[in-house]
Order: C-alpha cells, then structure tokens, then sequence
C-alpha cells in the first residue's frame, strides 16, 4: 500500500489545489469531507457517498470507542471493512466530543476530569467511566483503521479566557509529545503507516497560537491541524481572527485542515487563506432538519412557499435528487416526516458542498479564484 503523500499542483494567491495519497486512495483539494461520526455518514450509504463524489469521510473516535467498541472493530478488521467504504477515513481524536459534555451529569459530578497524562469521562450514552490518554487514542485509531488521525488535544470553549486557552495549548504540546513518540514505536495493524496530524490550537490569541505551533512544529508530522475554530457559539469573527493568527505560521509543504467548518462562505475564507481540507455535520444536519443550500442561500422546506414550486432544490445541481424530484415533492415529504425526504435533503447538501469544491478546484487552476468566490458570495449572502 502507498505511503501518505501531498503534493501542490496549483496555487492562485494563497488558494492552492493539490492532491493527497494515502492507502486507500488519493484525494484532490481542497476538500470537503462528510461526517460519518458513528461510522456512517447519517441516512447516506456508501455508493451514494461515491456517486455524490465523496473521496474521503470521517469517523470520530470518541464515538466509535464508545459503540461498537474497539474489540469490534478489530474483529471486523477496522473501520473500512466494518462499513464497506474503501476509501480514505480520516479520524478525529475525538477530544472536542469530551470537552464538549463537560456540564454536569445528572447526580451533579463532572463528566469530564482533565489530567497531565489525559482526560477521565463519563459516556453519554450510559455514564460509564472513561479514560482518554494521547496513546490510548492513537491505538483505538490505529484499531479504527483510519488513514489520517488526529491526536488528543484539548479544546477551549468559544467562552475560555486567555489563561484557560493557554492552558489548553499546553496540555495539547504535552499530549503530543506523548502521542508522537508512541506513534512512531506502534505496528500498524492492517500494513499500512496511518499520517499523524498536530492541531494548532491558542484561540484568537496570535502569541499562544505562535507557542502551539512551535511547540508542534519540532516534529516530523504529516500535516496540521488548525483546532478550537468552530467551537459552539464562536462568532464567526473569532473565526476568522483564529485562521488569521494561525496560517502564516503553517508550512507550505504540509497539508492545512481547518476542523469542523462547513457553511459555503466559510469554505470560500478558508480557501482563500490557503486551506487544504475541511469537515462539518452541517449539511448534513441541515438536511435532517429540512433546510437545503441553493446558490441564493439557504431555504427552508418547512415553509409554505416551498410546497407548490415544481423547480429543483438548486437549478445548478447534479444530484439524483435535483434530477429527480420536485422542491414540492421533497418539501412534502419533508413536512410528512418521511424518511426519503431527509435522505434526498442531505444527499443534495453534501452534493452542493462537494460540487463548490469541485468548482472551487477548477477556478484555481484557472487563476479566477477570487471571481468565482465573489459571485458566489453576491448570489449566495
């Protein structure tokens, strides 16, 4: 099997395309990459994630610890296997999922108890009690299977002061010290070298964002990470501030990932400030929730308006809903609570949003990317 390799093929400004090798298959960015949290990309199957032009998914390692477990996993000869998907996954260390049920449980005990050597949880499946290390994580994801992994960090809330931020960039060096030499003494269960990510983390704070990065940036890691940017309830000028801080510092040679960002606007920054990869539950979960993207924004099925209009969902895509069904049709099914209507919702989403990157791709190696991003915006906003 190949070993990871990226390699730039085009640049346009700071907007880049590339491509990525990894055992399972090489990926073209930048990219957006579904969500299969739980080892499923919600109601999509795997030959409509290909049809739809999916080249790489995720998996989130919190999740799949929790259920089907490890030892399941490994029976079934990993992730891929276990899922039929035959292509490239990419796990996160599932880091974000333990700090973001750190409220209370419901007999008043934290879920959650951060340590030097890692993090102690509760299941929010049945309370159970768990115990995270930056080596127990890389071996659950070397059992998961996945291509590229994420090692444990710690992400601050959007709320997090200064001190509580620096104190999550240094327990995230400290992890990765850990993670890393671990990483480098494992055997890779399935033949092949998984590529190990470092995430940047330091909030909007330009200073801990340059110490996270140095603290990182001593090792021989295949690409980073770009962490605690979309964080629940983080404006999207702190956003911004956080990518602003954090991508002089990467080096040009490694692929860039800004975690959990997925709204099409959002992806057209990222780009434009030389990001390789992104993922977000957003169109997915919109799809669930009967909200479609189009080129004119976002629309509501659930609205009346919708019910009577024989026009796709977006007149410019190519999915088999688009191609199929009628805005009426999916809206009433939507407003019925039918099963296909969230499935032909979200299999559009993440047709839209893999179809702008397909396109996002093209206006690079073009030289219009900033045309291509400036009438979108002036549809879209």
């Amino acid at each position: 099997m190949k070993d990871f390799s990226f390699e730039i093929h085009t640049e346009d400004g700071q907007a880049r395309t590339g491509i990525i090798v990894t055992a399972h298959g090489e990926v073209k960015t930048p990219v957006f990459m579904p969500v299969g949290t739980a080892g499923t990309v919600k109601a999509v199957d795997p030959d409509e994630l290909k049809t739809i032009g999916a080249e790489i998914i995720l998996g989130n390692t919190y999740h799949l610890f929790l259920r089907p477990g490890v030892e399941i996993l490994e029976r079934f000869g990993g992730l891929h296997k276990f899922m039929s998907w035959d292509r490239p996954i990419l796990t996160d260390s599932g880091g974000y999922q333990v700090f973001s049920l750190s409220q209370a449980s419901n007999n008043g005990d934290s879920l959650v108890k951060v340590m030097d050597n890692g993090v102690e949880f509760r299941s929010y499946k049945d309370g159970s009690k768990h115990m995270f290390t930056p080596e127990s994580v890389i071996n659950t994801e070397l059992t998961i299977g996945s291509d590229i992994i994420m090692p444990l960090d710690f992400c601050p809330s959007a709320e997090a002061s200064e001190i509580e931020v620096e104190k999550a960039v240094n327990l995230t060096s400290k992890w990765f010290d850990s993670a890393y030499k671990h990483f480098e003494e494992c055997k890779y269960p399935y033949g092949y070298k998984p590529a190990l990510f470092a995430i940047v983390q330091g909030g909007t704070v330009e200073s801990l964002r340059r110490k996270s990065f140095d603290s990182l940036s001593k090792y021989d890691v295949a690409g980073y990470s770009i962490g605690g940017v979309a964080n629940a309830g983080e404006s999207k000028d702190k956003q911004k501030a956080a990518l602003d801080a954090t991508m002089p510092l990467l080096p040009k040679d490694k692929p860039r990932y800004l975690m959990g960002v997925g709204e099409p606007e959002d992806l057209l920054i990222g780009v434009e400030n030389g990001v390789d990869m992104f993922d977000c539950v957003i169109p997915t979960r919109l799809g669930r929730h009967g909200v479609a993207f189009t080129r004119s924004g976002k629309i509501n099925l659930k609205n009346q308006q919708f019910q009577t209009e024989s026009c796709p969902l977006d007149n410019d895509c190519d999915c088999y809903a688009c191609k199929t069904f009628s805005r009426g049709y999916i809206a009433h099914l939507i407003r019925e609570n039918e099963i296909l209507g969230v499935r032909m919702a979200t299999v559009h989403n993440l047709r839209f949003l893999i179809k702008m990157m397909e396109e996002i791709r093209q206006s690079i190696e073009k030289g219009t990317f900033k045309k291509y991003k400036d009438d979108f915006l002036t549809k879209y906003l």
